[in-house]
């Protein structure tokens, strides 16, 4: 059985991959610092159902803290680490900076260390669509340069990919980053729109449509989220062969590197979203027109070549199917 370190385990994209890992056969660690940036409780929940496997086990770590973090790599050893840990949303950076450069890079910092001082097989880490900021050519390719963020929150992310490249250089540990667009489905997160149009809408509140309802997203279902991270761990990053000093691609490298979009290739406008949800609710949205919040980008469009060609990623959700899925789990988990 490998033996997988998943951070961030109790957050929702963690704890679906845990899941996934388990159920393939995997002995699991979680770790998790179940900070309050929201509702701890789902957090907890979600950790009661990975505890019914007996090859899952978790700890309450900060990773910023080094002590915890070293201990946790010296006394087991992992085959792949699946890094998903992060202080996560773009508003939020705006007002809490240091939260970000505490969870986003220090604590990206000791998985490093803990990777390269025993000498783990595969370190995955999560990315985000974020980092393309002011880029506007779309699809958004891995081999366009992203060097221009517009929050806090994607220029950690895109300091991850830095400091990931880094390590692989210097250390020869392979590394995959996965710029994750929009994620939604069941256990999702209570800051991201479906959740709260949909908390708003069944209770009669009206709802905060930024961007005037304009903005466009490549919503991606959690499930095909997964199979991609899946897919991908057991694929270890490796050197481009073709990499080239004088034009180099930044999707790639001398070293055993990597960087990879994985979304649906299918924009989908906010106001759709809305719509569907309405028809999945049986109830209709009151909707407040907002302007664009800082740190907001118009549109999210994954170009995925890259991730099919490397571990054949199909993503085959419809927005239609994955918001109801959402909905249905919504009102069983909260009762309503």
């Amino acid at each position: 059985m490998k033996q997988v370190l998943v951070t961030g385990a109790a957050g929702f994209i963690g704890y679906h991959v845990a899941t996934r890992c388990l159920e393939a056969g995997c002995r699991v660690v979680g770790l998790d610092d179940l900070n309050a940036y929201y509702d701890v409780a789902l957090k907890e929940s979600r950790l009661a159902a990975l505890r019914h496997f007996d090859a899952f086990t978790f700890q309450k770590i900060d990773l910023a803290d080094r002590a915890a973090a070293e201990a946790v790599f010296r006394e087991q050893a992992f085959d792949t680490v699946i890094h998903l840990a992060a202080q996560a949303g773009v508003r939020h950076s705006i007002e809490n900076p240091h939260a970000y450069a505490r969870s986003n890079i220090d604590g990206f910092l000791t998985v490093l260390e803990g990777c390269r001082h025993t000498r783990v097989g595969h370190l995955l880490y999560a990315s985000s669509s974020s980092v393309y900021g002011a880029v506007t050519r779309m699809p958004f390719s891995v081999h366009q340069n992203v060097d221009h963020p517009v929050s806090l929150y994607a220029a950690t992310k895109k300091a991850n990919e830095l400091f990931a490249h880094s390590y692989s250089h210097l250390y020869g540990i392979p590394c995959s980053g996965l710029r994750f667009f929009t994620v939604y489905g069941p256990w999702g997160r209570p800051d991201m729109a479906l959740f709260l149009f949909t908390r708003a809408i069944l209770a009669g509140e009206p709802i905060r449509v930024f961007g005037y309802g304009q903005m466009q997203r490549d919503f991606t279902y959690i499930d095909d989220v997964v199979e991609g991270v899946v897919r991908l761990a057991g694929t270890p990053a490796s050197s481009n062969p073709a990499w080239s000093s004088d034009a180099p691609d930044p999707g790639s490298s001398s070293a055993p590197y990597r960087v990879y979009n994985i979304g649906t290739h299918q924009p989908v406008q906010l106001l759709r979203v809305i719509e569907i949800l309405e028809d999945c609710l049986g109830r209709k949205a009151r909707k407040e027109f907002l302007p664009m919040q800082p740190g907001d980008v118009p549109a999210t469009y994954a170009d995925v070549e890259d991730l099919a060609a490397a571990v054949g990623y199909a993503p085959s959700t419809p927005i239609e199917v994955g918001v109801e899925r959402f909905v249905r789990w919504y009102r069983d988990h909260y009762r309503v």
